[in-house]
């Protein structure tokens, strides 16, 4: 997601958003240490889609 993207959504919307992320970078994790990924850029794009989740969220709750 782009940080444009993720300033329109409400606070709920990024919690639910931060969620489902995590459980997609826990999976394709794991998933990458059984038998590696076509694409192990997706880990680190993944990853900072979190950072940039949990920034927004920061914010809009201050």
């Amino acid at each position: 997601m782009k940080k444009a993207e993720i300033k329109n959504l409400s606070a709920e919307d990024i919690q639910a958003k931060l969620a489902e992320a995590k459980a997609e970078f826990t999976k394709m994790k794991l998933a990458h240490k059984i038998s590696p990924l076509e694409n192990p850029i997706q880990i680190r794009d993944l990853r900072k889609t979190i950072a940039r989740l949990n920034t927004e969220l920061t914010t809009k709750q201050q």
